[in-house]
């Protein structure tokens, strides 16, 4: 038998002729890393926003942006996904260059929506992208590489964040958008000399494109993927609020558990991959889902524990949160970018990204309003979630095509 290669061994693709993907991904990420978690201070530190408007601002510029996925799906067969990340990355530049010079209100908000558009375009073009320079058999590992460059990259990205915030002043703030500015101007460049051939798209286009409306299986594949990222998104969402308000520990380990889960996804996705070649994807997910409803199980029985126990429950909950993040975040897109009709391939990936961007919208109010009732119920409501998620998943299993479902 032929010996497995060490890149095959760690779930690796074959990765000559991609670096400057992968390499963009990174320094992409670090960027948002850096400025991202000091956005909404910087709003209110920099520019003199109070802090109610300030959040209004980025809720706005959120909801204005929603219609992009939709667009980029019109887009992406035509264009090419790689030309259509490319201007991602140089209109979020922009809008950052802008966020260091502005402090009128309305260009910030100007600069807020053109970042969220830029971060809708991104997200609903970067799975097609990663398809596309794949080689066959691979696409699956490329999601995890991807996703391993592009959390590796937060990861270091939010401890420079935090070291400025301790600086104290403004400068720090400004560092900050001028350094994420500067990183999707690199992106964007680096991506420029990425050769893809436009044969793939062509073969795309080569006969009518299916009716995604008609599609009842993949709009049923979409929500219920809504809901798995509503479990990914409320972990960073509601940990620093239920550990402030409601848990007897130091508020340190906020950062800590954040910072854990980064590293996970940093290290693990093209291990689960190469782990789970051999298992069906719904089925991951559907273990995805089953471990994050425990994990809010978990997490509501925090209130009810001795004290002495709540530090190592809460490690405990982190650990299986993890878990299921990274099985999630290993096949999730995989899933859909098999399940992709050949002909309008690229439309079905950018709608795809809905799921997430509908539980951007949804995750603040649906953690706030169930945490003021009693602190217990955004976790036990996840879980509830969780599992009407897996029995979606399962029954899909029974329609979708097995070929589309087996990773091998």
């Amino acid at each position: 038998m032929k010996p497995m290669s060490a890149f095959t061994s760690l779930g690796l693709p074959n990765t000559r002729g991609r670096a400057p993907l992968l390499v963009g991904l990174a320094i992409d990420s670090f960027g948002g890393g850096c400025a991202g978690p000091l956005l909404l201070l910087f709003f209110v530190r920099v520019a003199d926003i109070p802090l109610g408007t300030a959040g209004l601002v980025l809720t706005l510029a959120t909801l204005f942006s929603i219609a992009v996925p939709a667009a980029v799906g019109v887009a992406i067969d035509r264009v090419g996904a790689r030309n259509l990340v490319v201007g991602a990355q140089f209109a979020q530049g922009l809008a950052f260059t802008g966020f260091f010079f502005g402090r009128s209100l309305w260009l910030l908000f100007l600069c807020a929506l053109v970042t969220m558009c830029g971060q809708r375009a991104f997200w609903s073009a970067i799975f097609s992208l990663l398809s596309d320079v794949a080689d066959e058999g691979d696409r699956d590992r490329w999601f995890g590489l991807g996703g391993m460059m592009q959390a590796g990259g937060w990861g270091l990205g939010a401890l420079v964040a935090g070291v400025l915030l301790a600086a104290g002043g403004t400068t720090p703030f400004l560092i900050a958008m001028a350094v994420n500015a500067v990183t999707f101007y690199l992106a964007g460049l680096l991506l420029l000399r990425l050769r893809i051939s436009h044969h793939k798209w062509a073969a795309r286009e080569s006969g009518p494109a299916p009716l995604l409306r008609k599609d009842k299986p993949f709009l049923v594949l979409i929500g219920a993927n809504t809901l798995l990222a509503l479990c990914t998104m409320l972990f960073g969402t509601g940990l620093p609020v239920y550990v402030a308000e409601a848990l007897p520990v130091a508020k340190w380990w906020v950062g800590v558990l954040l910072a854990a889960v980064s590293v996970v996804l940093g290290t693990g996705q093209t291990l689960v991959v190469r782990h789970t070649e051999k298992r069906r994807r719904t089925n991951v997910l559907i273990v995805a889902g089953v471990t994050w409803a425990v994990w809010g199980v978990l997490m509501a029985s925090l209130l009810h524990v001795p004290t002495a126990l709540v530090v190592p429950g809460l490690i405990l909950a982190t650990a299986v949160f993890a878990f299921a993040d990274v099985l999630h975040a290993a096949t999730s897109n995989a899933l859909a970018a098999a399940v992709a009709p050949t002909v309008g391939h690229g439309k079905y990936l950018s709608y795809w990204q809905y799921s997430f961007t509908f539980a951007s919208v949804l995750v603040p109010g649906f953690f706030a309003q169930l945490f003021e009732i009693r602190h217990e119920f955004p976790w036990l409501g996840m879980s509830a979630l969780a599992l009407l998620a897996v029995a979606t998943i399962f029954t899909l299993d029974r329609v979708l095509p097995h070929s589309t479902t087996q990773r091998r």
